[in-house]
């Protein structure tokens, strides 16, 4: 697969896709605010599985593995699985956090990686670049 030939999602599906973002960023937002834990903690760490960008570091293919993983819903959802289950309240705000993160990513247009390169995204090409 070249930079060029990475497919994406165009049009309405698009648009919709970055709208099921918000609305994610949204209910998490609600759902951390009612665990009542503190924001400065939600401010910290809102940023965090943005760190899974030093995988690139190592090679695309890497990069793009490290970065879904933690950009994907299912991690998220199942930590406030376990959280609501089994688990302190901590863990509920620690999963709306990582939630939100993933819904603010797709809102504005961040989609899960391929291996081609950062910039090529399930929801097209981001950054400065020219699409191809």
């Amino acid at each position: 697969m070249t930079e060029t030939s990475a497919p994406a999602v165009a049009g309405q599906p698009r648009l919709i896709l970055r709208l099921e973002g918000a609305a994610l960023f949204a209910a998490a937002l609600y759902a951390y605010w009612l665990t009542g834990t503190s924001w400065w903690l939600f401010v910290i760490l809102f940023f965090a599985p943005d760190l899974s960008f030093a995988a690139y570091l190592v090679n695309p293919r890497i990069g793009a593995l490290a970065y879904n993983a933690v950009h994907a819903t299912i991690g998220p959802l199942a930590l406030a699985a376990y959280g609501i289950a089994f688990g302190p309240t901590i863990l509920i705000a620690l999963a709306m956090i990582w939630a939100a993160h993933v819904g603010f990513d797709r809102m504005l247009g961040y989609g899960l990686k391929y291996p081609t390169a950062f910039v090529d995204t399930h929801l097209g090409r981001i950054g400065w670049q020219k699409p191809a």
